[in-house]
């Protein structure tokens, strides 16, 4: 759990606060009345002297004050959208934290209620993702971050602090997850992980070995795994129950794709595409990150996470083009291409994970470069099988700041993937439309008319970050998910 203090009070800042502080971040309107601010008139004629500051962004200056406070100013405009509140967030942030304080005071000055919250929540998610620290191997490693406590002033300064924390928990979880490289993160590693977290956590745990998947039939997951040298694989089931819950309480599935290294197969990728393939395991640490955030708020709701743990290795018996495999409910897949992997593991435990009938399913995979072609990494591909949730799907993204876009899930594509040898292809052998066919395929394996959302995490991994996350591993998907199922209370949409 993360220990930062988070304080809010609805007392305006005063000069004698600033000057105690280390860092200080100062919101206003874009036109502010320098007057009203502590150290207005220092900052008003420093404001002068920039060079150009445009709304919604950050500058910064040392305070002439005996602890040279650094002071950070981050002019709002009224009409912000939350991505691009939670970019200007960061930014501060990251001028505020240079020095490593281990206090961050905010104020929010003339901005009116709405703003001020929206702002508070914002600047303490881009502070707390900041103090994440990833895996690196160096000699050197960057200092820990000393941030122990946050301080919010102004009238209507207010935090969730529980929620913001979770989320930041969850988030971070998959971040670090998705940094790990592939030697220390192979399937059984990522096992041996999950099982300690969940023994800390009281969270249920039972893993389908290889032998048990056998055992069940799951033979497009068997397919994909039996190139690996060594056995390791398997899908792995983690349970939150919330507490004192009835039997008929309502049940949430999270499935995960967590192919921990893509060669490719016998269709093996090239150089330039199979670097940072350690790190197709992300959507299985979204799925886990999720849990722990929404166990972290003891939801009134139970919470399933089905992590497919597996690599896509080459060798004398990884699977190939041709081979014609099973399902675990019996249906036949014709293999077309070893690089569309994802979307086999994800068929076997989208079986598993709704044989007990969910009240809904959330899949996320970094499952098709289409949907990057598509999207770019700004965004991520959304589909459902229930038409009606796709305007909250939209709005969802728009209100968390991890936007996503609907695609066309109609029936027709999947004459694209009609086989004559088999009851379904994997793919179509030229590519088009992939992340559409992707989604068309794994819909078959939905059982029992679950609902069900799958995110194709286009934006899982960007260069320089995205919103309030600076590193290029975003944890795109645990705050989506929060919102949508906290806030835009999907699971009362559904019935």
């Amino acid at each position: 759990m993360m220990t930062i203090d988070l304080q809010a009070s609805d007392n305006p800042a005063t000069d004698t606060q600033v000057d105690a502080a280390a860092a200080w971040i100062v919101v206003s309107p874009d036109k502010p009345r320098w007057r009203d601010l502590p150290h207005g008139k220092t900052l008003g004629a420093r404001y002068a002297r920039q060079p150009a500051v445009s709304v919604n962004e950050a500058w910064a200056t040392d305070l002439p004050n005996r602890r040279s406070t650094r002071a950070v100013h981050l002019p709002l405009a009224a009409a912000l959208t939350p991505f691009e509140l939670l970019g200007a967030a960061r930014r501060a942030v990251e001028l505020a934290l240079e020095h490593n304080p281990r206090e961050l005071l905010v104020s929010v000055e003339g901005c009116g209620r709405e703003i001020t919250a929206a702002a508070c929540e914002a600047l303490a998610s881009a502070a707390l993702a900041r103090t994440v620290a990833l895996p690196v191997a160096k000699r050197m490693p960057p200092p820990a971050s000393k941030l122990a406590r946050l301080r919010f002033m102004g009238r209507g300064a207010a935090i969730d602090a529980r929620r913001v924390r979770a989320e930041a928990e969850g988030n971070g979880l998959a971040r670090q997850l998705a940094a790990l490289p592939p030697n220390e993160l192979t399937p059984g590693r990522y096992r041996e992980r999950v099982a300690n977290l969940a023994d800390e956590r009281g969270l249920r745990y039972d893993f389908h070995d290889i032998p048990a998947l056998k055992r069940r039939g799951a033979g497009a997951f068997l397919a994909v795994v039996q190139g690996s040298t060594v056995k390791d694989a398997g899908i792995l089931h983690v349970g939150y129950r919330p507490p004192g819950a009835q039997r008929n309480v309502p049940r949430v599935a999270l499935v995960g794709k967590g192919i921990c290294y893509d060669t490719g197969g016998v269709n093996l990728k090239t150089a330039r595409h199979m670097f940072g393939m350690h790190q197709d395991m992300t959507g299985s640490a979204v799925a886990l990150g999720t849990l722990l955030a929404l166990q972290s708020l003891q939801v009134p709701f139970a919470v399933d996470a089905w992590l497919a743990l597996a690599a896509n290795h080459i060798g004398p018996d990884a699977y190939q083009p041709n081979d014609i495999v099973r399902a675990a409910d019996g249906t036949s897949i014709e293999v077309v291409h070893t690089d569309a992997e994802g979307r086999m593991v994800l068929a076997d435990t989208l079986l598993l994970a709704t044989a007990g009938t969910p009240a809904l399913t959330i899949d996320y995979a970094t499952l098709t470069g289409s949907c990057i072609y598509a999207l770019g990494k700004g965004y991520s591909g959304v589909f459902t099988n229930r038409p009606a949730l796709v305007p909250l799907l939209i709005e969802a993204g728009q209100a968390s700041g991890e936007r996503v876009w609907p695609f066309p899930f109609d029936a027709d594509y999947d004459k694209a993937l009609d086989s004559q040898v088999a009851d379904i292809r994997q793919c179509a052998m030229d590519g088009e439309a992939d992340h559409i066919l992707a989604a068309r395929f794994l819909s078959r394996f939905v059982q029992n008319a679950t609902p069900w959302i799958h995110l194709d995490l286009a934006a899982a991994n960007r260069k320089g970050g995205l919103a309030h996350i600076a590193t290029d591993e975003t944890g795109f998907g645990v705050r989506y998910t929060l919102q949508l199922l906290l806030d835009s209370k999907v699971l009362e949409r559904l019935g």
